[in-house]
C-alpha cells in the first residue's frame, strides 16, 4: 500500500510559441485546465502503475477543488484522507512552449495548512509513505519521523528543495528522489560540488537508494556498492511537464510491490518518457500495461 502525503492542485496550462523573459507578456490561443499538485500527480502515476493508493492532503472550498481530485476519484485512489478547508484550493499557472518545455507559478492555497497529524492511523510495517516539497517542510520532516517509527518505508522526491536543509532527514529516507537541478542544490547546502554520479556516490548507503533524473538522458541511481543507469527511449515530446512525477509514481509502486531495483528503475524510466507523449501531468500518467511494454525494451 503506498500513502501520498503531498499538495493536490488544479493546473491551468497555456501553450505558447516560446516562453516569456522576465518582464514580458506571450499569449497563446487558449487555456486548459487539468488536476495537479506533485502529490496528487505522484499518487495517480502510481495507481495507474498497479499501486493500492491513499491520499492525504487537502483542497479549498471553491469551485476548484472538486476538480482537482477528479482523476484521482476516476482511478480509485483513496480519498478519505482528503480534507476540505476554508479557502481557496493549490493551483498551478503553466506555460508550455513548442518543444514540450515549460514555466510553472503555483499558489499553495490549501497545500500550505496541510499536517503530518493526518497520518495517524495510516502509516503501517513495509508499506510505503511517498513525499515531495509542495507541502511545508516542517510536516514533511514529521511524517517522515511518523513513517521511521511505524516501520514504513519512506520514497521522497526532494521537489521543489526547501530552504532548510534536508540533510538531517536522510538517514530516515529509503528511497531518494531528485533531478539534476535539485541534486546540486542539496549538495551546494552540504558544501558540496560535483556531478550527478558523485551526488548518489555521497548519498547513496546500503540502506538507502538514491535515484537522479537526467530527462531525455535516463537516470542514474545507487544502492549500498550497486551503481545503475539507464537511458530514456527516444520519443518527440509534447509536455514535459508530467513526466517526473509519472516516473516517480511508477518507480514507487514498483518498489512498493517487492520488484527488483533494476526493473522498478526500467519502469519508472518508461513512465516518463510516455508521460511527455500527451498535455497534462495527469491526464498524460500511463496505464500499468504500457509501462511494461515499454520497460521490457529498456537494456
Amino acid at each position: 500500500m503506498i500513502t501520498v502525503f503531498g499538495s493536490i492542485n488544479l493546473d491551468l496550462v497555456v501553450s505558447v510559441l516560446r516562453l516569456p523573459r522576465a518582464g514580458e507578456t506571450v499569449s497563446g490561443p487558449d487555456h486548459q485546465t487539468f488536476p495537479g499538485g506533485k502529490g496528487a500527480n505522484q499518487a495517480l502515476a502510481a495507481r495507474r502503475a498497479g499501486a493500492s493508493v491513499r491520499m492525504i492532503g487537502a483542497v479549498g472550498q471553491d469551485a476548484f477543488g472538486e476538480l482537482a481530485l477528479a482523476n484521482m476519484r476516476e482511478a480509485g485512489v483513496d480519498l478519505s484522507g482528503v480534507r476540505t478547508l476554508p479557502g481557496a484550493s493549490g493551483l498551478a499557472f503553466i506555460g508550455i512552449d513548442e518543444a514540450g518545455e515549460n514555466q510553472i507559478i503555483v499558489a499553495n492555497g490549501a497545500n500550505a495548512r496541510v499536517e503530518a497529524d493526518w497520518l495517524s492511523g495510516r502509516l503501517d510495517d513495509g508499506d510505503t509513505l511517498v513525499l515531495q516539497g509542495e507541502i511545508p517542510f516542517a510536516e514533511v520532516r514529521s511524517a517522515i519521523d511518523r513513517a521511521s517509527r511505524a516501520g514504513t518505508r519512506v520514497f521522497w522526491n526532494v521537489a521543489p528543495v526547501p530552504d532548510e536543509s534536508v540533510l538531517e532527514c536522510l538517514e530516515q529516507v529509503n528511497t531518494l528522489v531528485v533531478n539534476e537541478s535539485e541534486a546540486a542544490a542539496i549538495a551546494g547546502s552540504a558544501g558540496l560540488s560535483g556531478t550527478p554520479e558523485d551526488f548518489v556516490e555521497r548519498f547513496a548507503s546500503p540502506s538507502r537508494t538514491v535515484v537522479v533524473t537526467l530527462g531525455a538522458n535516463g537516470v542514474l541511481a545507487g544502492t549500498g556498492d550497486k551503481r545503475l543507469g539507464y537511458k530514456s527511449p527516444a520519443i518527440k515530446a509534447v509536455d514535459t511537464t508530467g513526466a517526473g512525477d509519472a516516473f516517480c509514481g511508477a518507480l514507487a509502486a514498483a518498489l512498493d510491490a517487492d520488484k527488483p531495483l533494476e526493473r522498478a528503475l526500467k519502469e519508472g524510466v518508461a513512465a516518463g518518457a510516455l508521460a511527455c507523449l500527451a498535455t497534462g501531468a495527469q491526464s498524460s500518467a500511463p496505464q500499468e500495461k504500457d509501462i511494461a511494454g515499454l520497460a521490457d525494451q529498456i537494456v
